[in-house]
């Protein structure tokens, strides 16, 4: 007498776990990058965020603020107003491999007196990003991000 019972073998129960379990890492794989993404998206985003203040912060004072104004956490403002509430600190994980230390943004004042006053705002991405090349130590001045 034989009993046919329906069911699953075990070769296609594994190659079925196999099968999801390949899914499941290339989705991962994806999600990672995409994040990776974001967070460079939002760099960019944060230094011309930075640069926006700085130049309202310009058509304020005439001059740009100096270099310990312009910190994580810490406002941009002159006597007039506030022009950026907090300058934002970049996200983490640091992305980029050949930037040195790229955990924060840079700000350098430029241009001594009587000279035009500038700025230079070092950052770093993990990948190129429209025209910004990634994984190099990157500068945005008053003239737009490079």
């Amino acid at each position: 007498m034989k009993h046919n019972k329906p069911g699953f073998t075990l070769i296609e129960l594994l190659v079925v776990i196999a099968i999801i379990g390949l899914l499941s890492t290339l989705s991962i794989l994806a999600l990672n990058t995409a994040r990776a993404r974001a967070r460079d998206a939002k760099r960019i985003a944060d230094v011309k965020q930075i640069q926006t203040a700085l130049e309202m912060y310009y058509n304020d004072t005439s001059d740009y603020p100096g270099t310990t104004s312009v910190t994580p956490g810490v406002a941009i403002a002159s006597d007039n107003g506030t022009f950026l509430r907090q300058v934002p600190a970049p996200p983490t994980p640091a992305d980029g491999s050949n930037c040195g230390s790229p955990l924060a943004y840079t700000y350098t004042k430029t241009g001594s007196a009587g000279a035009v006053p500038g700025y230079t705002i070092n950052y770093c991405l993990g990948a190129t990003i429209n025209t910004v090349t990634g994984n190099v130590l990157q500068t945005a001045t008053p003239a737009g991000i490079q």
